[in-house]
């Protein structure tokens, strides 16, 4: 069976990186599916355990980390974040592609354990359309925002490490660009071989 592809999703708070997962999400590939991660953050309206996240107390959380349950960890405004290291590996050995959305330390830090990952950095078209999207969310007091806003350029900071750069100015343009990236890295000569490589051989013959 070929084993799927694991691709990095990043971006600053409020450029729309969930929003167009899901709508990646949406389109019904039954090979492509997005890593939940575990929260030691409260849920916010709407959210569902084991759906949006795992959510787990702090203790829970970093007696797995000790345990070595995860790919990647991060403590972002107090709240941490951490990908299932056995449920990613299980997923990909079925052939699946799967995403994960994490920061920019993640990924890196994904990058050092597995091997290929795509990355993918997603940027909002500019600051004023970043902090008019975090505003409009309603869900945050401005000096969030404000904090939000500081780290959201620390992260726009780190766009040269990924592998690809999908600006979030439109956002079915978008979209379209994140599809091309996975159906391009469907056509590699790597994975084709894995697919294909009865097809291949008997070309040859």
């Amino acid at each position: 069976m070929a084993r799927g592809t694991l691709y990095t999703i990043s971006a600053p708070s409020g450029a729309g990186k969930t929003s167009l997962v899901n709508a990646l999400l949406a389109d019904g590939d039954d090979t492509l599916c997005v890593s939940v991660s575990h929260t030691t953050r409260s849920k916010r309206p709407g959210e569902q355990h084991g759906v949006n996240y795992h959510f787990v107390d702090r203790d829970q959380f970093l007696a797995m980390r000790e345990a070595g349950d995860f790919l990647e960890s991060a403590e972002v405004f107090g709240n941490m974040y951490g990908t299932s290291r056995v449920w990613v590996q299980q997923q990909l050995d079925l052939g699946m592609d799967v995403i994960l959305e994490i920061d920019w330390q993640g990924a890196e830090q994904v990058r050092k354990l597995i091997s290929p990952v795509k990355s993918i950095f997603i940027l909002p078209p500019s600051l004023t359309t970043l902090q008019e999207r975090l505003t409009g969310r309603g869900q945050d007091d401005a000096a969030t925002i404000a904090g939000r806003m500081q780290l959201a350029k620390n992260e726009i900071s780190h766009y040269g490490e990924a592998d690809y750069l999908v600006i979030n100015d439109q956002f079915d343009a978008a979209l379209d660009d994140l599809r091309a990236i996975l159906r391009a890295a469907r056509l590699e000569r790597e994975q084709q071989l894995r697919n294909n490589g009865n097809l291949l051989q008997d070309l040859l013959a």
